[in-house]
């Protein structure tokens, strides 16, 4: 068998976060010795964004989307391929040599999909720029983070689960708008904090063997 040959490795808070690659398309990203993403499954992310996108409102001709997490670009690629030529695609990523990896050695992946017209890479926390962004900025904000809601982040002020994020994420939608957050299995605390934050709330498993969820929820509509 061909042996993983590494690419690149960065020093993070959690460990080291390398990239590594075995062949001509067939790629890892691993952190402290764990994968965190393979380029052979990428399931996870299509439907993300697919869900995501086929929510948005109708009357978003020219949407504005903001992506938590870039990884190796998936989920920015099958948005691109769901939205309109004058949709706007914000991508927060806390780590720029993630970035580098999808403009290098991960680009044959996805087409350069991080070099699209449509395309804004910002090196941020995601959860810092939903908090600043003004009232009703995003019509969809999709949340692709390796980590998603569970029994540890149940506490109230998790910066991406907890009801402080989960209001400011409804403060930064467009009436209507839609919040769209990855999970590695369903979390039905998570489910009934998502709706009691405002949103009309959907799970939707991603195959019929995986454990993976997505929860799209809408933005309800302030009652006069």
């Amino acid at each position: 068998m061909t042996p993983w040959k590494l690419l690149d490795s960065k020093t993070t808070a959690e460990g080291a976060l390398e990239l590594r690659q075995r062949g001509d398309r067939e790629f890892l990203i691993v952190i402290d010795g764990r994968v965190l993403m393979t380029s052979r499954d990428r399931r996870s992310e299509q439907g993300l964004a697919v869900l995501a996108c086929g929510a948005l409102p109708g009357r978003a001709s020219a949407p504005r989307v903001l992506i938590g997490g870039l990884g190796m670009a998936y989920t920015v690629r099958a948005a691109l391929d769901a939205l309109p030529a004058a949709a706007e695609v914000v991508v927060a990523e806390l780590t720029p040599a993630v970035l580098a990896w999808c403009r290098g050695p991960l680009a044959v992946l996805t087409a350069g999909a991080v070099d699209d017209p449509r395309v804004h890479v910002v090196i941020d926390d995601v959860a810092a720029m939903i908090a600043r962004a003004p009232r009703g900025h995003y019509d969809a904000i999709i949340l692709d983070l390796y980590e998603g809601p569970h029994a540890a982040t149940q506490r109230a002020d998790d910066p991406f689960y907890g009801r402080a994020a989960l209001a400011n994420s409804r403060d930064a939608l467009t009436q209507g708008g839609v919040l769209a957050v990855w999970s590695e299995e369903a979390d039905d605390a998570f489910s009934r904090r998502f709706t009691a934050a405002g949103f009309d709330v959907a799970t939707h498993r991603l195959g019929k063997s995986r454990t993976h969820v997505v929860y799209l929820g809408r933005r309800i509509r302030e009652r006069r």
